[in-house]
């Protein structure tokens, strides 16, 4: 018998979605389940750039909201889309009574800078580059503070738990123990939020935290929960290109700034593939740099002329990135390539969160409310945390009014694991990752969509019994390529060089469950081997 806890609400992850939904739940109680630790936020301390949002006479909500619906290419959920960029203004004034310091002009008004595909200036940020740490260190306390949250650092969130078709818990590994099948603890709670982040750790290169790797879109896709848009997958154009993942970024201001984008001989090549050159959809730019790399080029950022001398102030995060590798952004060209940034795809939900499994809430990047479509707009991930966890709190606060506390649940059966069972599962999965990055990336095609399909299954089965987090993160990747492979056809992130044309007939959002991709695997490899199942807790 595991150990247990018992709350009012269990949140998975510790970024803006769900810290600000855990802060907003008050007096219900809840338990925060941190792979890492409250300070560190997972990606949202890595975001630079900041909030989207129409907070200048020049600006509306309206030009905002055709701003998103134009980069998400035909497939955003338009009421959703409309909803957020109307609430944002507001989202962001309590970010500001709550301490959040917004870098300012002479005047005192807030400062708005320009980002790809956006119309005009409504970014804004701290420090130049320093959005998601400032929101961090701004946040963090309060959460900290608050007497209703309880804070578990060090913890893997393995499976769900659920009674009676309704989500219920969750089983927590410790990150030290969790392949040994020890240090298990049973969280019991009237409501689950998964709030864990994307899916970077499952390519080669991501400009994210490597252990974000898809585990809350596999865990709900075993509960049977319906999945969205799994196929569109966001490449940053600008990472700094010097042989370490997580890549460091160049955040897409720089170019909002001037920043140019040019090859080896100091060519400009945007302006022949899009009429905003440097400043088109983000999905065009790191193709038309992942090109250049393909065709023996190298390819850099220059901001010599555009910033020079005032590069460190203005970006003081990619300046210290750069000197870091010996490259000094104001005087030298920055080598960049592109990288695995953020997963438009995701659990699916109603624009208050919900999933379509009682019990089950999502927010954040691991959600999918039709908000980014085929191609999210810069800027517009934090801000969809933000809107969106004040939703899904008063969802679950109203859910949960008369819902009791399960006294059992079903329990996933662990089983031992070896350190050779380690070895070749960490082998398998650098495998898969390389797999990803090369034909679940930038292009894809029918037969290296399948190949990972067929490796990815392996590898859950394999891992089935021995390590729930690499089972999990395989599935996630058998997720997305399975998606990938029912688009036949074109669109934002998602690029077939077998289907290179868009479809006005394929212009909607992607639905897919585990049922439907094991029936996909089924029909490419009709012997695979059935999973694990679950088992009561005695």
């Amino acid at each position: 018998m595991q150990p247990r806890m018992e709350c009012d609400v269990l949140i998975v992850g510790g970024g803006i979605a769900g810290l600000m939904t855990a802060l907003r739940l008050a007096p219900l109680s809840v338990t925060l389940a941190l792979k890492s630790n409250l300070s560190s936020g997972a990606s949202t301390a890595w975001a630079q750039a900041g909030f989207a949002a129409a907070l200048s006479a020049s600006d509306d909500v309206t030009t905002h909201a055709e701003d998103t619906l134009s980069a998400g290419a035909g497939i955003c959920d338009e009421d959703c889309v409309r909803l957020m960029t109307a609430d944002a203004p507001d989202r962001i004034q309590e970010l500001i009574d709550l301490g959040m310091p917004f870098d300012r002009g002479p005047n005192g008004a807030l400062s708005l800078h320009r980002e790809a595909a956006h119309s005009t200036e409504r970014v804004v940020g701290v420090g130049g580059d320093r959005a998601g740490l400032a929101f961090m260190q701004t946040i963090a306390p309060l959460v900290q503070a608050a007497e209703h949250i309880e804070v578990i650092e060090s913890v893997a969130a393995t499976s769900l738990l659920e009674e009676k078709g309704r989500v219920c818990g969750a089983v927590l590994d410790s990150e030290s123990e969790e392949d040994s099948g020890d240090g298990r603890t049973l969280v019991l709670a009237k409501a689950v939020m998964l709030a864990t982040g994307g899916v970077g750790g499952l390519y080669r290169v991501t400009t994210n935290p490597p252990e974000v790797a898809g585990q809350g879109l596999a865990m709900a896709a075993r509960m049977g929960a319906e999945l969205a848009d799994l196929e569109f997958v966001q490449f940053h154009p600008t990472a700094l290109d010097v042989g370490v993942s997580p890549a460091p970024l160049a955040t897409e201001a720089i170019r909002g700034e001037g920043g140019l984008l040019v090859n080896e001989a100091g060519e400009r090549f945007m302006p022949s593939l899009h009429a905003d050159a440097e400043l088109a959809p983000r999905d065009v730019v790191a193709r038309g740099v992942g090109r250049q790399i393909n065709e023996g080029h190298s390819v850099f950022l220059d901001c010599r002329d555009t910033l020079g001398d005032r590069f460190e102030k203005t970006f003081p995060t990619v300046t210290e990135s750069c000197l870091r590798v010996g490259i000094d952004p104001g005087r030298e060209r920055i080598p960049i390539a592109p990288a695995e940034h953020y997963h438009m795809g995701g659990i699916a939900t109603d624009s208050c969160g919900r999933s379509t499994v009682p019990g089950l809430w999502a927010c954040g990047e691991s959600s999918c409310a039709g908000v980014h479509g085929a191609n999210r707009l810069a800027s517009n991930s934090m801000l969809e945390g933000l809107v969106f966890s004040a939703r899904s709190a008063a969802s679950i606060r109203e859910s949960v009014e008369e819902v009791a506390v399960p006294d059992r649940a079903l329990v996933p059966m662990p089983s031992p694991s070896s350190e050779a069972d380690r070895e070749d599962l960490d082998q398998r999965m650098v495998r898969l990752r390389s797999l990803m990055s090369g034909s679940v990336g930038l292009v894809r095609d029918a037969e290296g969509l399948v190949e990972v399909i067929l490796e990815a299954a392996e590898i859950e089965r394999v891992a089935s019994g021995r390590s729930a987090c690499v089972a999990n993160s395989a599935l996630a990747a058998r997720l997305i390529a399975t998606a990938g492979y029912l688009r036949c056809e074109s669109r934002g992130g998602h690029f077939r060089s077998d289907y290179p044309m868009t479809d006005p007939s394929q212009a909607r959002r992607s639905r897919l469950t585990l049922a439907e991709a094991d029936h996909l695997l089924a029909a490419l490899q009709p012997r695979s081997k059935p999973l694990r199942g679950q088992i009561p807790e005695s």
